[in-house]
């Protein structure tokens, strides 16, 4: 399936890294968003868990492997044309990350990796999803008496 103009949404999966107060976001070097920050991910593939996506997509583009996740959230991302027309559709699955060790390396779909806070987020191209997420998994982590990681 087309991922520009698509019959139907495609299943996206967001592979979230926390360290302490600062998490893991790779610059997209591919359409959509390339250039912006977001976390890394990539679409679902046929047979593989929600969990297996992630952590595959979190090895792509960062080399980083993890032992494990949990699902936390779905987000819509919708992006229509100048025509009204749907150019990319897809259902973000958000997966918190366990267990993961190493230090990062840019590959695949990212251009560069990097660490970033709420606070570095107006200096960079982030997507617009980062932040509300970066708040609410801050904002659970509290209320469940999570601290840094």
């Amino acid at each position: 399936m087309s991922r520009d103009y698509p019959a139907s949404p495609m299943v996206g999966l967001l592979a979230i890294v926390r360290r302490g107060e600062r998490f893991l976001l790779v610059r997209r070097a591919k359409e959509p968003n390339r250039g912006r920050w977001g976390f890394p991910g990539g679409v679902q593939e046929l047979g593989e868990t929600v969990i297996e996506g992630a952590r595959r997509e979190l090895a792509e583009e960062t080399g980083l492997a993890a032992a494990g996740g949990h699902a936390i959230t779905t987000l819509d991302a919708i992006d229509r044309d100048d025509a009204g027309r749907v150019r990319y559709h897809y259902t973000l699955i958000a997966v918190l990350m366990a267990d993961v060790a190493g230090e990062p390396v840019a590959g695949d779909d990212a251009a560069e990796v990097g660490w970033f806070g709420l606070a570095d987020l107006p200096a960079i191209p982030a997507i617009a999803a980062v932040g509300p997420l970066m708040i609410d998994l801050l904002a659970q982590a509290a209320a469940l008496g999570i601290g840094p990681t």
